[in-house]
């Protein structure tokens, strides 16, 4: 068994599926540890990819898959420093993300979301990047990014419209609005309901049924049918960045900061 164990999370390879738990309190926020942490993953799954045949992503966190960006510490690192230097220290940051994400969603191994709870923002666009999500019917999934002023910045849209219908990505990025596990799923954007509680055994029979099929076939099929939208990728980044550099941004991260909801994320 190959294995590491991180701050932010932690994965185990055995038997030719690889398991990768997100623990990093209190909602696995993307942040700068997580994005390391990640960035090791996505190395390790090139090394290994002769002996990966199915990847498994899922959160042991009670509140959910993934609460998105860390806000917080985007907030406070903005601090200081004058517009040109947020955004090139924001463009870093994606360009960092969006290396990982293309690298997971161009992997020659099957990888497989399983989603309970919150998956929000840059957590939605972590599971797009994988193949099939499987999510627990008390999953919910939201782009609420707006509210900040600024759109998904991690490759969300183009992936989301690869998956789904232009009126599905219009209604969420637009509204902010979660929908629940049965509307994602009836949209197509899951693509296996499992009771509450079970995404993840969902998940590891999905894995075993993967793991049957030949490697170079499962490959090749997969490039086939999953096209990476490189050019729109890149033009959400820029879009992102443009609009990251407006006073009411500021203004939308100080006050989310700064709220004591219990969840802040929520729309």
């Amino acid at each position: 068994m190959r294995e590491f164990r991180g701050q932010s999370l932690s994965w185990q390879l055995a038997g030719g599926v690889c398991e990768l738990a997100l623990h990093r309190e209190p909602a696995n926020e993307i942040g700068t540890a997580l994005l390391v942490e990640l960035e090791q993953f996505a190395a390790a799954l090139e090394a290994l990819q002769n002996e990966v045949c199915a990847v498994i992503l899922y959160s042991r966190l009670r509140r959910g898959f993934c609460a998105g960006a860390d806000l917080r510490e985007l907030y406070q690192r903005m601090q200081g420093l004058t517009v040109e230097q947020r955004i090139a220290g924001v463009r870093q940051f994606l360009e960092r993300i969006h290396a990982v994400l293309n690298r997971l969603d161009t992997a020659p191994a099957t990888t497989i979301a399983a989603v309970h709870g919150i998956c929000f923002g840059g957590g939605l666009e972590l599971a797009l990047a994988c193949d099939v999500i499987v999510a627990d019917r008390m999953a919910r999934f939201c782009f609420p990014e707006l509210r900040l002023g600024i759109i998904p910045g991690f490759g969300g849209i183009p992936r989301l419209k690869r998956d789904v219908g232009n009126a599905v990505v219009r209604d969420l990025l637009l509204t902010g609005r979660s929908i629940n596990a049965q509307r994602a799923h009836a949209v197509g954007l899951v693509a296996q309901l499992a009771a509450e509680g079970k995404a993840l055994e969902v998940a590891r029979a999905t894995a075993q049924q993967v793991a049957k099929f030949d490697p170079v076939t499962r490959a090749a099929a997969k490039q086939f049918i999953k096209p990476v939208p490189y050019e729109e990728l890149r033009r959400e980044m820029d879009i992102f960045c443009e609009l990251f550099a407006r006073p009411v941004v500021d203004e939308g991260l100080r006050k989310f900061v700064e709220s004591t909801a219990a969840l802040p994320y929520l729309p």
